[in-house]
């Protein structure tokens, strides 16, 4: 039997641009809920972390029972999902506690300086790994997570739950390179280490092991779309797949990854639950320009949303969009990222356009431009047309990176189809 005891409290810490550190507030539950308040030193000096939904005042604020588990949106980005969530519960039940006992504050606890954005959560969780000189293989280490992604082992080894407390579906690792053709990481930010996250492939995955190279693809379409995506590189693995893709970590402010920017996603930022539709391009363009305080912003959230629609990168949920806070408290939009060829069963988006799953008429995609600040629909247009140049490279630029003949025809049947409703949106 185990002798678990759930968190009952948790300092919150903000790690500032340049690697120094502020206390935010506490963090505490009891049997009727989690609780946050901010310390009054932090409010004097420093800047809200979530404007819309928690207060910025000394007073104790409950958080909802949904969508976050029982949390604050603001602390459940910090938190995984799908593979990160099941390595913690592996590591759990490798300690003699069912998953059923644990709280998402002992999951707070376990993250501790680890989880993406500025924020880290004391005392660490006793179940936390912290043994060893933190290297690893990153071959072995992709190896490792594939055979616990498909269930070929339930074991998980340290460096994989050191590393694998980042949030999505697929297996992957946040890692600390040397170089760029380095076959070594550390699982610990390190002087002359950077930052990066590495998603490794399996057969189990939709495009099997070449989800690396569609979605690094999809990066350079993006881009050439005037898209700001992540600085990102393809890593040879040493055994089936034909590419991971390691992208670097927009969230750190510093070269070694130790000063941080604040990350907030449009999750935890509007209280709206990923799992469902649940988000509105219309709202998100709203927030963005509220939140942001900037015009420009809502342009190129409606530029990201129009290359979902043409790219069908239909998993477009609110985990998908995030905004990044500096330590003068200005917010700006993150890079584009999570973007790849992801059609849905029924070809509805995750985020909505104006309430229509997918394919919005024209007078639709007029409203979201106009919403977007763009004083006229010729404008608008010259976007979309842009977005079309980038989205038609697929061919050329999957081809270059190796993607099969197969799955370069599949997804080029599922671009042809979105580049005839296209040509309905530039015909007014």
């Amino acid at each position: 039997m185990s002798d678990f005891q759930p968190a009952r409290q948790l300092e919150v810490v903000r790690r500032l641009q340049q690697g120094d550190e502020c206390r935010v507030g506490v963090l505490a539950q009891n049997t009727k809920g989690v609780f946050f308040q901010y310390d009054a030193a932090y409010i004097g000096a420093y800047h809200s972390l979530s404007p819309f939904q928690v207060p910025f005042d000394t007073r104790l604020h409950p958080a909802p029972v949904s969508p976050h588990h029982g949390i604050h949106g603001l602390f459940a980005d910090s938190l995984p999902d799908g593979w990160g969530l099941m390595l913690m519960d592996r590591v759990f039940r490798q300690h003699g506690v069912a998953p059923q006992q644990v709280t998402a504050m002992d999951r707070l606890a376990y993250i501790g300086d680890r989880g993406m954005g500025a924020l880290r959560f004391r005392p660490l969780s006793p179940y936390v790994h912290q043994q060893g000189e933190h290297w690893v293989d990153i071959g072995r280490l992709g190896e490792e997570a594939r055979q616990l992604f498909e269930g070929q082992t339930e074991t998980v080894l340290g460096a994989l739950a050191e590393a694998g407390s980042s949030g999505g579906a697929r297996p992957k690792a946040q890692l600390y390179f040397a170089s760029a053709s380095s076959t070594q990481a550390s699982t610990h930010p390190q002087e002359g280490l950077s930052p990066w996250l590495v998603k490794f492939t399996s057969s189990s995955l939709v495009l099997g092991h070449e989800e690396g190279l569609c979605e690094a693809a999809y990066l350079s379409m993006a881009a050439s779309a005037g898209i700001v995506v992540p600085e990102w590189r393809l890593l040879t693995p040493p055994a089936a797949a034909a590419a991971w893709l390691a992208t670097k970590r927009f969230d750190c402010a510093t070269e070694d990854g130790q000063g941080r920017y604040h990350l907030h996603s449009a999750c935890g930022l509007l209280d709206a639950d990923f799992r469902l539709p649940s988000l509105d391009y219309e709202d998100l363009i709203k927030a963005g320009q509220v939140l942001c305080g900037s015009p420009r912003v809502g342009q190129a959230l409606f530029r990201r949303g129009i290359f979902n629609l043409l790219a069908v990168n239909q998993d477009d949920h609110s985990k998908n969009w995030a905004f990044l806070m500096d330590d003068a408290g200005q917010w700006s939009l993150a890079p584009f990222y999570d973007v790849t060829f992801s059609p849905s069963p029924f070809g509805e988006h995750a985020t909505a356009y104006c309430g229509h799953g997918k394919r919005p008429p024209i007078r639709v995609v007029q409203r979201l431009a106009e919403q977007a600040g763009f004083a006229r629909w010729s404008q608008a247009r010259r976007v979309i047309e842009e977005v079309l140049e980038g989205v038609q490279q697929w061919a050329r630029v999957s081809g270059e990176l190796g993607v099969s003949r197969e799955t370069r025809q599949l997804i080029q049947t599922s671009l042809d189809d979105t580049h005839e409703y296209a040509k309905t949106l530039l015909a007014h």
